[in-house]
């Protein structure tokens, strides 16, 4: 199982898995501010092929500013970064080629045919008319415009409007892909189209997954890179996430009778309770620690001291529990520039 990095590790870094054979991004020590303002500070991970991995962060975070370094728009201003074995500073038109980055606003041309568009980027990236050719044929297929292929963009619904700009992302066959909110706007059919297609495209590639949607992050991602206040807060599988972060499972107790909430908060491993009055009857959340479930303990107590039970159920934690407790109460100071870079041109379609 790979390393859990948190904020609280001695040193908040990716883990070291050995093999550096399948790394296709490596942030090392990245750092960039504006001014007086640290947008990014000391960052470090690794992602590898065939991993599709969730990159999350509050507004303000230094989240933008970090994908906008991956893809060339900005240089750091210490650290490097490393996009399959190459130096983004030093080639960067190298390594923009690597990259298909599909921004948030997925900026598109609406008086063009879906077909004419693709044309149209395919002529900026250079392609030869038989690569233009097969590429297309693939990344229609791939991104499901085949129906579509014909109809102006300014006709296609929301759904068709996001694979127009995967297709462009993808149309040069880059080894990276850098998604900024793809499922954003969509209905939630659309938004399971959208994330059986991402994880098919990060099969043979990686996968960058910016979003705020945490269920599309459960459902989508290998692992999550967190960030928080322009530094590494978290990196590690949902799963580890959850076990090591979390640590907690939380208990909803309802009940009446005497001393309910004194007695629950004494049961072996509760950290925290809070209690409320309902109608009558006391109403207790206990989060606690380890691996006995206590719902029999408070089913005893209840019996032994003749508590009418009106609930009593357990919750596991959540990724949105575990997001909050990782960025909760630490307000990044680049609010202002990452607003800034999420208004900066984003039409660049080799960003």
């Amino acid at each position: 199982m790979a390393e859990t990095v948190t904020e609280d590790s001695p040193e908040a870094v990716a883990p070291d898995n050995g093999d550096t054979g399948d790394l296709t991004i490596q942030v090392r020590g990245i750092s960039k501010s504006f001014g007086l303002t640290k947008a990014v500070d000391s960052l470090s991970f690794e992602v590898r092929r065939g991993e599709v991995v969730g990159f999350l962060g509050p507004n303000g975070s230094g989240k933008t500013t970090t994908m906008r370094m991956l893809t060339s728009f900005y240089t750091p201003d210490e650290g490097e970064i490393l996009i399959d074995g190459v130096d983004s500073q030093e080639q960067d038109m190298v390594t923009r080629q690597s990259i298909g980055y599909l921004p948030e606003n997925n900026p598109l041309y609406g008086d063009l045919l879906v077909s004419e568009y693709l044309r149209f980027v395919a002529d900026l990236r250079g392609m030869s008319p038989a690569e233009r050719r097969e590429n297309l044929d693939r990344t229609v297929t791939e991104a499901g415009l085949s129906e579509v292929y014909n109809r102006p963009i300014n006709q296609l619904s929301k759904g068709y409007h996001q694979r127009v700009g995967l297709a462009q992302a993808i149309l040069h066959r880059p080894p990276i892909l850098i998604l900024d909110e793809p499922t954003e706007g969509l209905d939630p059919n659309q938004r399971i189209t959208m994330r059986d297609l991402i994880k098919t495209l990060g099969q043979d590639r990686t996968v960058l997954l910016s979003t705020h949607v945490m269920q599309e992050v459960e459902a989508t991602c290998s692992r999550l890179v967190i960030l928080n206040g322009g530094r590494l807060a978290a990196d590690g599988s949902v799963e580890e996430l959850l076990a090591s972060l979390s640590g907690a499972v939380r208990y909803v107790v309802e009940a009446a009778g005497s001393g309910v909430a004194d007695v629950l908060a004494q049961l072996p491993g509760v950290s925290d309770h809070s209690s409320q009055q309902v109608d009558g009857r006391v109403r207790v959340v206990l989060d606690a620690h380890g691996e006995e479930d206590l719902r029999p303990r408070i089913f005893e107590l209840a019996r032994d001291r003749s508590w009418t039970l009106w609930e009593l159920h357990r919750e596991r934690a959540s990724l949105e529990q575990v997001f909050r407790k990782l960025t909760a109460g630490v307000v990044a100071d680049d609010a202002a520039d990452e607003n800034r870079d999420r208004g900066a041109d984003e039409s660049e379609v080799d960003a």
